[in-house]
């Protein structure tokens, strides 16, 4: 299956608008590349790339809903709330996970307005992962380990979570759709064709749609791992950025494998910046090893990252009706803890989304 760009992304540099994409099938070399939902039937797998499956409506459509998070029953609601905010929050203190904080201890402001906190969970949902991995030729030898660091992190998160893996060089594939089987999840890693581009940025954006469009979890979080720049997109990265944040989209962990000397140092700063600002922009966090063998560690911390976030809404003081990007900002001060640094989104753009109503049933107790 085909993540793939239409002709709207021609006129994107001009109207700096959402890139409509389309999602297409490919027919699969092999069993262990094939793509496919559990529950999808394989008439629903054969669109032909014409067929637009853009999630995000156009500016003149019918406005959407955001959700917002309520405990009920056995699991946690998605309600539809045309003014609340959700910022899903990883609080450090250095290096370290802070894991203890309550309501109180959180400020926010948006565009230097303090807000109030009408909602607030500190416990492990379960979460849609989109599996973003770097297919081209420079990524050959080094696919194995980042393979196995890849179904470790997942096999590390909530045996609730849904996954799917893209792997992308100079255009972008689902060769596994959304599920919870590490068998399948394994066989879309395994699907390696190490050649061509890299198509970082409409990868990610696709990736991004994706979520927005199909996922079934309250959180959503894209993994993103390459070696390299971008040479081979459509879209800048200001581009991207602004794409991801329209959709209120994903929490974006970046790992960087920019060692070697396959690359001038020009372009490891290029990348380095690139995923910087990627994840930074989205709340996440980049992670650089230094060789292979760091990539497995690096997987662990970032699963921590994902179990361990506050999320936090408010109610803006602004009206949705009124345009343009909102700053956020978000601080935290606890007793018995020094300087506390708070990752979260740096802002959104008042874009409603059609809001469902989704259960998200809690771990079941071992």
């Amino acid at each position: 299956m085909r993540l793939c760009n239409n002709a709207a992304f021609a006129l994107l540099s001009i109207l700096l608008s959402a890139p409509a994409l389309s999602l297409a099938a490919q027919e699969p070399p092999s069993p262990a590349g094939a793509a496919g939902n559990d529950a999808t039937p394989q008439a629903q797998q054969t669109q032909p790339l014409t067929v637009d499956r853009d999630p995000v409506r156009s500016p003149d459509a019918e406005p959407e809903v955001l959700p917002s998070m309520r405990r009920q029953g056995g699991g946690y609601v998605l309600h539809t709330d045309v003014e609340e905010v959700l910022l899903n929050c990883t609080v450090l203190e250095g290096s370290k996970l802070v894991p203890d904080l309550k309501k109180e201890n959180f400020k926010v402001t948006e565009d230097g307005v303090p807000q109030t906190l009408i909602s607030f969970l500190h416990t492990d949902l379960p979460v849609s992962i989109a599996m973003v991995v770097d297919n081209s030729g420079s990524m050959s030898r080094k696919r194995p380990s980042v393979n196995k660091s890849a179904l470790d992190l997942i096999q590390a998160s909530n045996p609730q979570d849904e996954a799917f893996v893209v792997n992308f060089s100079d255009d972008a594939y689902i060769d596994q759709d959304f599920t919870s089987d590490m068998k399948k999840l394994r066989e879309g890693l395994g699907h390696i064709e190490s050649s061509g581009g890299t198509a970082l940025y409409d990868a990610v954006v696709a990736s991004a749609d994706k979520l927005a469009a199909d996922a079934k979890r309250p959180k959503q979080v894209l993994v993103l791992i390459t070696d390299g720049e971008d040479n081979d997109s459509t879209l800048t990265l200001e581009q991207t950025i602004r794409r991801v944040q329209q959709l209120s989209g994903p929490v974006i962990y970046s790992i960087g494998l920019l060692f070697g000397d396959e690359m001038s140092r020009q372009e490891v700063r290029h990348a380095h910046r690139a995923l910087e600002m990627l994840s930074t922009e989205t709340g996440g966090m980049a992670f650089f090893p230094k060789n292979i063998e760091e990539i497995d560690q690096i997987a662990a911390e970032v699963a921590r990252n994902i179990r361990n976030q506050y999320t936090l809404g408010y109610h803006s003081t602004k009206p949705t009706t009124e345009p343009g990007f909102r700053r956020v900002e978000v601080t935290a001060e606890a007793k018995g803890h020094g300087k506390l640094t708070v990752r979260t989104r740096t802002g959104y753009f008042p874009v409603v989304r059609v809001g469902k109503k989704l259960v998200a049933p809690e771990p079941e107790k071992k």
